[in-house]
C-alpha cells in the first residue's frame, strides 16, 4: 500500500526493510526524525548518542560485528564524526554501514550551508542522493547492499526539503514478530580493522581500486538513469534539484544521478555526446559540474544557477532563463513574480518561549556586559544574542564556547570571560574543553544552562535526562558532580527562575581569581513533563510607571497596553494570560511591584 511519508520517515522505513540491527544519532535538524521513526520498529536497537562521533563509532562497532548499522546526523554533525569516518573508509566493514547526512541548503537551522558530497570525495566512499521519499526508502536499502558488496561506509545524503517534505511511498506492513537476535561470534581481522600506519599504507591502493569498481557498478545499475527527451538540451542533476528540473525544464533530456560519488563518467560522456547544450543543475557546490568540466566536456552551471541558498522553482526558472534555456511559459493565471500583498506585517523575530528557564540568566548576564565577554554555543540560548539581551559575542559550533573562552583568556584578555553552554551540548562536546580549562588553570566562568532536554531540535532525551530513545529509564548523569570530577573547584547550582540567586552566583563566579568556575542553572524547558506551571501574573496599571524594565526580560507574553503614562507618554505593560506560565521573572525585576499573581495557571 502507499502512504505519504517524509524523507526522514522513508529513510527509517528503508533501514527497517534492510533489516538494520543498530542505529544511533545525535538529534539535529533536519535529521532528527529518522531515529525517532526508526525507534518505533521492532527487531532493532535505536538510541541517542552523546554526539555524532559517538554515534558513528557505535554503528561502526556493530558493523564490524556483522550487523547492519546506521548513523544519522545533520551536515555539521559529519564534521564531528569525520575523524572516524575517514578511517572507516580504509578499514572497511563486515555488515552494511550507512551514514545519513541531512544537509541544510539555505541554512534554515544551521550555522552554515556546507555540501557534504565533498566528504564522500575526500573519504573515497559512495554517496547516494534520493530525489523523493520513495527513493529515500529504496536508496537506503540499496546503500546497505552497496556497503556490504564493497565493504565500505556509504553516505546517504538528504537535504532539508527532502527530509521534511512528504510524498507517496510503497509501504510494507511491519513484522511484529521480528526480534533482535544475538550476533554470531566475532570474526577477527586485525590486519584490516586495526588501522595502524602499516595497514593504512597497504589499504590505500585497495581503496582506490574499490572506488573504480563502485564507479563501474554505477554505470550499469539503475541508481543513475537517463530520461531522454528533446536532445537540444541535456541536464545533469541530482537529489531534490531533479524535481525542479522536471517541472521547469520539462521535455528535455535529463541524466539523473542517484549516486554523485563516484560519478558514472562513461554515462556522462555518452549523454553529453548526444545533446546540444549540457547543463548541470545542483544545489550548493559545483560538485558535479567541476568534475564534468575536468573531463573536458563544455558545461553550463554555476555561472547562472545559485551557488548559495536552497533551490526553489522560481530560482531555477530565473537561472534557466538567464542561461538562455527555452523555459516553457507559465500559464496566464500563474505570474512569474506574484505581486506582494499590500499588508503591513509586523516583524516577528525569534524569542525565548514564555517561561523559558534561560530568561532570568540572560537578563542577569546582560547586566554584566561591560565587565565580561560572552562566548555562546548552539541551542535555544543562541537567541541570547538578540535584543533585549544582546549577551553573546561569539558562537561557532557545538561545544566551542568553553574552548573559545579559554583561548581568549589565555591569550591575555583583561575582561572576565563567560562561556554559555546547554546540558545536551555539555555532554555532546563540552567535557573535553572543560577538562582542558581545568588542566591549564584557565580563569573563566562556564554557565551550563540545564533545561533537562535537548530543546532546540524538538525535545530529545540526553544523558542528563536519563531516558533512552525507547522511553526506558536509564542512568541520569548530573552535571555538577561531573564538573567536580573533572577538577573544577568552584561550582554553583541555582534555580533558573530566581533572578537574584542567578545574579549572585554570576557575581561570585566572576570573583574567582584562579582556575575555572562552573555555574549550573537548573530549570526544565516548558515543553517537558518536568516543567510545572505556576499561577499567572498580571500588571496593576495604576501602579505601573511604564519604566520598561519588564520588557527587558524579553518575554512574548509581556505586551504594551493601550494605557499611556501621563507624564512620559510611554505605554504601560500588560501580560497575556494565555501565554503567561507564571515564571515570575518579570515580577521579580519590576522596581515598583506592579506585577502580581492572579490565580492558578491552566
Amino acid at each position: 500500500m502507499k502512504r505519504l511519508l517524509s524523507g526522514n520517515e522513508a529513510i527509517a522505513l528503508g533501514a527497517w526493510e534492510a533489516r538494520v540491527r543498530f542505529a544511533s544519532a545525535y538529534p539535529g535538524t533536519p535529521s532528527t526524525e529518522i531515529l525517532e521513526a526508526l525507534s518505533q520498529y521492532a527487531g532493532l536497537r535505536a538510541e541517542w548518542a552523546s554526539n555524532e562521533k559517538v554515534a558513528l563509532d557505535a554503528a561502526a562497532g556493530a558493523a564490524f560485528g556483522g550487523a547492519r548499522a546506521l548513523a544519522a546526523m545533520k551536515h555539521v554533525g559529519v564534521n564531528v564524526a569525520a575523524d572516524s569516518l575517514m578511517s572507516l573508509s580504509y578499514t572497511g566493514i563486515k555488515g552494511g554501514l550507512v551514514v545519513v547526512s541531512a544537509d541544510d541548503p539555505g541554512a534554515f537551522s544551521s550555522q552554515n550551508e556546507q555540501d557534504n558530497r565533498q566528504y564522500a570525495r575526500l573519504g573515497k566512499f559512495p554517496c547516494l542522493e534520493p530525489a523523493d521519499s520513495e527513493e529515500a526508502r529504496q536508496f537506503t536499502r540499496l546503500a546497505f547492499e552497496l556497503s556490504e558488496r564493497f565493504q565500505c561506509p556509504v553516505m546517504l545524503r538528504s537535504t532539508t526539503r527532502l527530509s521534511h517534505s512528504k510524498s507517496a511511498v510503497e509501504v510494507q506492513m511491519p513484522e511484529a514478530a521480528r526480534e533482535l537476535e544475538p550476533l554470531p561470534p566475532f570474526e577477527r581481522h586485525p590486519d584490516q580493522y586495526v588501522i595502524i600506519p602499516a595497514t593504512a599504507r597497504r589499504r590505500h591502493p585497495e581503496i582506490e581500486r574499490r572506488l573504480l569498481d563502485i564507479a563501474a557498478w554505477g554505470e550499469t545499475g539503475s541508481v543513475n538513469r537517463i530520461e531522454w527527451g528533446d536532445k537540444a538540451i541535456g541536464i545533469i542533476t541530482n537529489g531534490i534539484a531533479y524535481q525542479y528540473v522536471r517541472e521547469v525544464l520539462a521535455g528535455f533530456s535529463i541524466l539523473k544521478l542517484g549516486m554523485t560519488h563516484p560519478l558514472p563518467k562513461k554515462m556522462i560522456r555518452e549523454f553529453a555526446a548526444q545533446v546540444g547544450k549540457l547543463v548541470v543543475v545542483e544545489e550548493l557546490d559545483p560538485f558535479v559540474e567541476e568534475q564534468v568540466r575536468a573531463m573536458g566536456i563544455p558545461v553550463v552551471g554555476k555561472e547562472f544557477f545559485p551557488l548559495t541558498g536552497e533551490f526553489t522553482l522560481a530560482r531555477v526558472r530565473e537561472a534557466a532563463t538567464k542561461a538562455g534555456l527555452p523555459v516553457p511559459s507559465l500559464p496566464p493565471q500563474t505570474p512569474a513574480n506574484p505581486r506582494p500583498l499590500d499588508l503591513d506585517v509586523p516583524a516577528r523575530p525569534p524569542a525565548l518561549c514564555p517561561g523559558c528557564p534561560h530568561r532570568a540568566f540572560f537578563y542577569d548576564l546582560s547586566r554584566w556586559r561591560r565587565q565580561a565577554v560572552f562566548a555562546g554555543d548552539i541551542g535555544c540560548y543562541s537567541m541570547g544574542v538578540l535584543p533585549p539581551f544582546k549577551a553573546m559575542d561569539m558562537l561557532i559550533s557545538m561545544g566551542a564556547s568553553i574552548g573559545m573562552a579559554h583561548g581568549l583568556k589565555q591569550a591575555g584578555a583583561q575582561e572576565k570571560i563567560i562561556a554559555t553552554i546547554g546540558d545536551s551540548t555539555f555532554f555532546h562536546s563540552g567535557l573535553a574543553p572543560l577538562a582542558n580549562a581545568v588542566y591549564n588553570q584557565s580563569n573563566i566562568v562556564v554557565a551550563v544552562l540545564d533545561n533537562r532536554i535537548t530543546a532546540m531540535t524538538g525535545g530529545q532525551q540526553n544523558p542528563g535526562t536519563g531516558i533512552t530513545l525507547q522511553g526506558e529509564e536509564g542512568k541520569r548523569i548530573e552535571i555538577a558532580p561531573v564538573a567536580r570530577a573533572l577538577g573544577v573547584e568552584h561550582i554553583w547550582e541555582v534555580d533558573a527562575w530566581d533572578v537574584k540567586a542567578v545574579n549572585e552566583a554570576l557575581k561570585e563566579a566572576m570573583a574567582v581569581e584562579q582556575g575555572p568556575s562552573v555555574l549550573v542553572v537548573k530549570g526544565a524547558c516548558v515543553f517537558t513533563p518536568y516543567f510545572h506551571r505556576r499561577p499567572v501574573v498580571a500588571v496593576d496599571l495604576d501602579t505601573c510607571t511604564a519604566c520598561g524594565t519588564c520588557f527587558r526580560v524579553g518575554c512574548p507574553a509581556i505586551l504594551k497596553s493601550e494605557v499611556v503614562h501621563p507624564k512620559t507618554g510611554k505605554h504601560k505593560a500588560t501580560i497575556d494570560p494565555l501565554l503567561c506560565t507564571g515564571c515570575t521573572v518579570c515580577q521579580q525585576v519590576c522596581p515598583v511591584d506592579a506585577i502580581y499573581e492572579v490565580g492558578e495557571g491552566e
